[in-house]
């Protein structure tokens, strides 16, 4: 016998006792367990919510933006045209560019709402909201952006922005999700990641060519309503049935 193997097993120095892990085991299980109850919770609650939150656009963009910028602004022009178009506007609840979007959604004839997120810094309620609704799980909260939306509009943002536009990308490319109007608002700040798209996605066959035409790059807000309205023009706002059996089964 070595002298490794004299040692009992729940004294070996540097190791996890073996005698302890199936009982550490088990209570991590359970744990995650309960934690699935706790997310089916957020998505049960949030879904009768937003029930009736018909049609919608969800808008997004930075956290950071200060109220005296000209993003600022914009959003809230784009929200407040949205607003008295009959859009309830949808965004994160918090500062910045959300805060922007639900003042002009709330200071309009429509519904305001916000999907908060509980993180360590940044995020914190704004006050313009006639729904709140409070989320722990970054993924259950993007279900319900891409749930009610009839449209995005992306401002300007870092990875939380352009993590909500490639999962409208990817969601309505490979058909998980209806076609939707994806507006980024801002050519100087988003022809960068358009040129990338084209010169090395498409390029190198990464996505079709037609990919890229899911996205509009456009800069006045009348523009951004009217860009929605054209999409919809032909069929309504609400999701056809096909198109409600997808939203059923994302």
């Amino acid at each position: 016998m070595n002298e490794k193997e004299k040692l009992p097993k729940s004294r070996a120095k540097g190791t996890l006792s073996l005698d302890a892990a199936p009982a550490r085991q088990t209570a991590t299980s359970a744990r995650e367990a309960w934690r699935v109850f706790g997310i089916m919770a957020e998505f049960v609650e949030a879904t009768e919510r937003l029930a009736e939150v018909r049609p919608a656009v969800s808008i997004f963009g930075s956290a950071r933006i200060a109220r005296d910028s000209s993003n600022y602004q914009l959003t809230e022009k784009i929200a407040r045209l949205l607003s008295d178009a009959g859009f309830s506007v949808v965004s994160g609840g918090g500062p910045g560019v959300m805060e922007a979007a639900n003042k002009g959604a709330f200071e309009g004839k429509s519904m305001s709402i916000g999907l908060n997120i509980q993180l360590p810094h940044e995020q914190k309620a704004n006050h313009y909201q006639d729904i709140s609704q409070t989320f722990r799980h970054f993924f259950a909260r993007k279900y319900m952006f891409v749930k009610v939306a009839a449209a995005y509009v992306v401002m300007p943002g870092g990875f939380g922005t352009l993590d909500e536009l490639l999962e409208a990308l990817t969601l309505i490319q490979t058909g998980k999700t209806p076609r939707i109007p994806l507006i980024l608002v801002g050519t100087e700040f988003w022809a960068g990641l358009i040129d990338w798209f084209r010169a090395r996605l498409v390029a190198e066959n990464m996505i079709n060519p037609e990919d890229v035409d899911l996205l509009q790059v456009i800069d006045e807000p009348e523009a951004v309503v009217a860009a929605i309205f054209d999409h919809y023009e032909a069929r309504g706002f609400g999701p056809l049935p096909e198109e409600h059996e997808l939203l059923l089964n994302l």
